[in-house]
């Protein structure tokens, strides 16, 4: 009894294998009952690689033209009415300021004063003119008093110059001869002496050459850029040192640059516009005398606008931009309407865009 019934269980377990197998080999075969290969990984994100964020700034588009760093435009001092032999010659890279001189003849000092209206005659009692009132004021600066500075030029002024004759060495007479003075818009720097010592000094004969004591950057722009440069136009000067220094657009003057022969070609003249750049701070040049300078000039600007990324835009399939807004663990697209580019980002709007959204960057 015992032993069929093992036989009988050995029957069924056989029996149940069979059909196990059979149901593989159908699973197998028709893939019903299986996990697919899709099945078997988990759901692809989409998520992007990276983010960005929508910010609120301004924009500004510049433009770049190499310029020249140096201590500006070279003015020539000729001997004036006054000859003889020099014997002393400002040095070169020397600063002469009000009251000092610029070189002697026979001895006696040519002076720098400060302003705009050249010499050209004597100044002595019962004148009266703008060139008096010039005169006046640099006298009253050298510290001078007992006259009016005014266009008249009177007995108070002549004793004033006296003083003044008596402290640098003149015969005091209360005249200031045609020549004994030189006018400069301010201190100078004297850049090369023309002529040696011992050599006579004629009328309108070389003595030094001079600039201003400021290093200033000369740049040459094409006419379609003269709108950039305007007098007192904010740029930023990029350093041989690859850094950055603030200037203004101190001058501006229309110049001919004469061209250069190409294949045979005559030079074809053109005309520019050469501006004079001032640094708001003169030691940001410091140690350099000469050198290449960057100038950026703004040539467009964007105030308080949303921005992006510009890898965060993604070209539409019906045309156009648009930018992928992440929420969380879920994205959407947004169409925008771009505006300037600068900086490697780019003004948007578009619907539901604000400061701070987080934008995804594909690449």
């Amino acid at each position: 009894m015992t032993r069929r019934r093992r036989r009988a269980a050995g029957r069924v377990a056989a029996g149940m294998a069979a059909v196990l197998a059979a149901g593989a080999a159908t699973a197998a075969a028709t893939g019903i009952g299986l996990p697919t290969k899709d099945e078997a990984k988990p759901p692809r994100s989409t998520l992007p690689p990276a983010t960005g964020t929508v910010t609120k700034e301004t924009l500004v588009d510049t433009t770049s033209k190499p310029g020249r760093l140096d201590h500006g435009n070279t003015t020539i001092l000729n001997g004036g009415k006054l000859t003889g032999t020099l014997t002393s010659v400002a040095a070169p890279g020397s600063t002469v300021a009000r009251g000092k001189p610029l070189y002697k003849v026979d001895n006696t000092p040519i002076l720098l004063l400060y302003g705009a209206l050249p010499t050209y005659r004597d100044l002595a009692s019962g004148v009266e003119g703008p060139d008096v009132e010039e005169f006046e004021h640099n006298l009253r600066e050298l510290g001078y008093t007992g006259f009016t500075v005014d266009t008249k030029y009177t007995d108070g002024t002549a004793a004033a110059v006296k003083k003044w004759q008596k402290a640098n060495g003149l015969k005091e007479t209360g005249t200031v001869e045609l020549g004994r003075v030189h006018y400069a818009s301010d201190e100078i720097r004297v850049d090369v002496d023309k002529a040696a010592l011992g050599d006579a000094v004629q009328p309108g004969q070389a003595v030094l050459t001079y600039t201003g004591t400021r290093r200033v950057v000369s740049v040459e722009l094409e006419m379609a850029y003269a709108g950039l440069a305007k007098t007192g136009t904010a740029v930023t000067l990029t350093l041989p040192d690859r850094t950055t220094a603030p200037g203004k657009v101190a001058a501006t003057a229309t110049v001919i640059d004469p061209g250069k022969e190409s294949g045979g070609n005559p030079a074809v003249p053109t005309t520019k516009i050469k501006a004079t750049v001032a640094l708001d701070d003169d030691k940001a040049v410091a140690g350099l005398d000469e050198a290449s300078i960057d100038v950026a000039f703004t040539s467009s600007r964007r105030e308080n606008v949303l921005t992006v990324p510009v890898a965060a835009l993604l070209a539409l399939a019906e045309g156009g931009y648009g930018v992928q807004v992440v929420e969380g663990s879920a994205t959407r697209i947004v169409p925008v309407t771009t505006g300037m580019f600068a900086g490697g980002r780019v003004e948007v709007t578009g619907p539901g865009l604000a400061q701070g959204t987080t934008v995804g960057m594909p690449t």
